[in-house]
């Protein structure tokens, strides 16, 4: 009798507890954060910026003129000799000619035939996009994810492109424009709109009108040199669009840097010097007489 009456307690014991059990909750597991996947893709996105951040110059001759040339004499060759003469240059535009619209091609010739006195970069005006480009002078890149910055040597000119206003405009032109860039893949991509009438592609009188549109390209080749392309658009002056296609060079000597060329100060003799007091003949770039309203 002694040893039922210990056991029925042990089984109560025993059924009592395995009856709590089952009502305990389930113990929580502790959540593991899922690792970050980087994908290929990715980072192969992120790769395909590069960073064109440098100092750049084209070495062609396209600002005499973008098409071919030959070597010519120029106005003052009778003061400095050969240094003053232009050299040749082979074409920069795909296909090697501009598809002018025949009203268009005659207003060119115009251009020609004073291009010294009318030339604006001969006047130290803004040259523009896409000549600003060319200009024989460095300029340097400065890059960030929402803006691009360019300086340029030639007048001491600068450009922003925004990375980051995708569907804005300027509400007035100005002599660079406004530019939008985007990337495609490794390629920078800027669309320049609103640049004023009076920039000239050359000194060879190629021109356009307010209608211009300019896609501009920059493609990395190798860590030292860029493939600059711009596409322009200009339907009351050109046929179709037609492309500019250069080589860009880093400067790459140990101390190189923009320095100062504020043309200002050497356009004056061209633009002032009949109006100066003792003025004693014709000072212009071509030897006739400045017109006091160019």
């Amino acid at each position: 009798m002694k040893k039922i009456t210990l056991a029925k307690p042990l089984l109560l014991l025993f059924l009592g507890s395995l009856f709590l059990l089952s009502c305990s909750p389930a113990p929580q597991s502790t959540p593991v954060a899922e690792p970050v996947v980087i994908t290929e893709s990715a980072t192969s996105a992120a790769a395909s910026q590069p960073d064109l951040s440098g100092i750049w110059q084209a070495v062609n001759t396209a600002h005499w003129n973008v098409e071919g040339h030959t070597a010519k004499k120029m106005p003052v060759t009778a003061v400095i000799g050969a240094y003053g003469g232009m050299l040749a240059g082979t074409s920069v535009v795909v296909g090697g000619e501009i598809p002018y619209r025949a009203d268009a091609l005659a207003a060119r010739e115009v251009n020609q035939a004073d291009w010294a006195n009318l030339d604006p970069a001969a006047k130290c005006y803004i040259p523009g996009i896409p000549r600003q480009t060319y200009m024989p002078a460095p300029f340097q890149i400065l890059q960030t994810d929402s803006e691009i910055f360019i300086a340029y040597e030639w007048g001491s000119n600068s450009r922003s492109i925004f990375m980051d206003r995708p569907g804005t405009s300027a509400p007035l032109p100005s002599w660079m424009g406004y530019s939008l860039g985007r990337w495609e893949g490794g390629t920078l991509i800027v669309d320049v709109t609103s640049q004023m009438t009076d920039t000239w592609f050359d000194a060879a009188g190629n021109y356009h009108s307010d209608s211009l549109h300019v896609e501009e390209r920059y493609r990395m080749i190798d860590e030292n040199h860029i493939e600059y392309q711009a596409l322009i658009t200009d339907p009351k002056v050109f046929t179709e669009p037609w492309t500019i296609r250069m080589p860009l060079y880093r400067r790459i000597e140990e101390d190189a840097r923009l320095l100062e060329y504020k043309c200002i100060e050497y356009a004056e003799d061209l633009l002032y010097d009949h109006l100066r007091q003792g003025y004693d003949g014709s000072k212009a770039l071509d030897g006739s007489e400045p017109d006091d309203n160019a």
